[in-house]
C-alpha cells in the first residue's frame, strides 16, 4: 500500500489492523474496518505520530492513557455492537475509542472525569466530522442516567467492582464491558443483562488506570 499525502499513517493503519487485530482472533468486519479508517494520530499529540499505531498504549493529557490498539478493538468485538444501538463510553480520554465507537453505533455518549480531555477530545472529533456523539464532564462510575438506557457500555478504565449505576443503565439484551480488578492487574468482564437478571462473563487479562468516583476508586 502506497503512501497517500491526503490520508496519512494509512499503511501504518492498515499494518495494525492485519499484524495486531486480525491475526490476533478480531474478526468483527465492523470493528476491523472501524480501526482501520478512524485515524489514532490525530488523538495523541505530535510527538507521539510515530508510535500511534504500535500495539502499546499511550500517555496522553493528566496523566491518562489511551489503550492500546489490541485491548480496544477486542473490548468492541465483546460489545458486539449494532448500527441501532445507543451506546455509553465511561472514560471517554483522547476521544479514539469514542470515534470508533461512533462508526459502529448510532449514537455515542462519553463521559470523562477531566474538562481539559473532553475538550481536546470534542475538539477533535468535531474536526473529524463525527455528529453522532455527545461528550460530558462528571463521575463516569455514576454513567449517564437522563440518556438511558444503552445497548452498550464500554468502560475505560479499571473498576473495583461493577459500578451497579451502569447495570441499572443497560438496556434490556444489553452488554457492559468492564475491566475489574485492583489498581495493577484486572481482568476484562462483559456482563449480559436480560429480562431475569444478569450475566458476567471472563474474557481476559488486562490493565487499565484506575475508575475514580463514588462506586470505583477514591481519589
Amino acid at each position: 500500500m502506497s503512501p497517500d499525502p491526503e490520508n496519512p499513517f494509512m499503511t501504518e493503519r492498515h499494518s495494525m489492523v492485519e499484524e495486531q487485530l486480525h491475526h490476533r482472533g478480531i474478526h468483527d468486519p465492523q470493528v476491523l474496518a472501524a480501526m482501520e479508517k478512524v485515524p489514532r494520530h490525530e488523538f495523541v499529540s505530535p510527538g507521539d505520530w510515530p508510535e500511534a499505531y504500535a500495539d502499546r498504549p499511550i500517555v496522553i493529557a493528566e496523566q491518562q492513557t489511551t489503550s492500546q490498539p489490541y485491548i480496544i478493538a477486542s473490548m468492541l468485538q465483546a460489545a458486539e455492537i449494532k448500527p441501532t444501538d445507543r451506546a455509553l463510553e465511561i472514560g471517554a480520554g483522547s476521544g479514539y475509542q469514542t470515534a470508533l465507537l461512533a462508526e459502529l453505533a448510532n449514537e455515542v455518549f462519553g463521559i470523562e472525569r477531566y474538562s481539559t480531555l473532553t475538550d481536546e477530545a470534542r475538539r477533535v472529533l468535531d474536526i473529524l466530522g463525527y455528529k453522532n456523539v455527545t461528550l460530558f464532564t462528571g463521575d463516569g462510575t455514576l454513567g449517564l442516567p437522563q440518556f438511558a438506557p444503552y445497548d452498550v457500555i464500554i468502560v475505560s478504565a479499571a473498576a473495583p467492582r461493577v459500578p451497579p449505576a451502569l447495570v441499572e443503565q443497560l438496556a434490556i439484551g444489553g452488554r457492559l464491558v468492564i475491566p475489574v480488578g485492583n489498581t495493577q492487574q484486572q481482568v476484562l468482564e462483559i456482563v449480559r443483562k436480560q429480562q431475569d437478571g444478569i450475566t458476567m462473563e471472563c474474557l481476559e487479562g488486562c490493565r487499565f488506570v484506575p475508575l475514580i468516583g463514588q462506586q470505583g476508586f477514591a481519589a
